[in-house]
C-alpha cells in the first residue's frame, strides 16, 4: 500500500511542481519526499487541498541539521485520517539563510511548532504571524539544538569522559 501511494503522490507532484520533487523515499515503510525548499508551501497547499490527498491534518512539524552540519531542515508529518495516508515532507536549507514560508495559513496548529523550531534551531518562518522565543527566555541568543553547541557544560570538572564511554 505504501509503494501505491508514493508511486502516486510522486506522480502527481513531478507533473504539477516539475523540479520541486528532490527524493522520494520509502524509509520504514513511511512515504517520504524532500522538497525543494521554494516549491514547500506550494506542495503543502496542494497535499492539503487536492480532495483525493486530503492531508487535512498536519501532525508534527520540527526542525533538524543535517549531519554535515552545513544544512538545516524542516520536517512535516501530515495525515489523512478519513483514509489513514500519512506522509511526512523534508526541506534543507543552507546554515546562512534558515528561511522558509510558514504553513500557520495552511494549518493554524503550525503556529507553535513553529515558533518552537524557531526557538531550538533559528528557522525562521516568513508570514508567521508572531515569531519569538515559546520555550526559552527572550534574552537567549544562541538556539540551542544546533550542533555548534555542546550539549554539557564545558566548564565542570567533575565528570569524566570514561564514565560516558568516550
Amino acid at each position: 500500500m505504501s509503494q501505491d501511494l508514493l508511486n502516486k503522490i510522486q506522480e502527481q507532484l513531478n507533473a504539477k511542481f516539475p523540479g520541486a520533487l528532490e527524493t522520494a523515499e520509502l524509509p520504514f515503510d513511511f512515504v517520504t519526499f524532500t522538497i525543494n525548499k521554494d516549491h514547500t508551501h506550494d506542495v503543502l497547499s496542494f497535499l492539503k487541498t487536492d480532495p483525493e490527498l486530503n492531508f487535512h491534518f498536519l501532525t508534527d512539524l520540527t526542525g533538524m541539521q543535517t549531519a554535515d552540519e552545513k544544512h538545516l531542515g524542516v520536517i512535516y508529518h501530515l495525515h489523512n485520517m478519513y483514509k489513514n495516508y500519512r506522509v511526512r515532507i523534508k526541506s534543507f536549507f543552507p546554515m546562512d539563510k534558515p528561511e522558509i514560508p510558514t504553513a500557520t495559513d495552511l494549518w493554524p496548529a503550525a503556529n507553535w511548532m513553529e515558533r518552537e523550531t524557531y526557538d531550538f534551531y533559528g528557522i525562521r518562518f516568513k508570514g508567521h504571524p508572531n515569531l519569538k522565543r515559546i520555550l526559552n527566555v527572550d534574552e537567549m541568543d544562541i538556539f540551542p539544538m544546533r550542533k555548534e553547541y555542546p550539549l554539557e557544560d564545558q566548564s565542570r570538572d567533575d565528570k569524566s569522559d570514561k564514565m560516558f564511554g568516550r
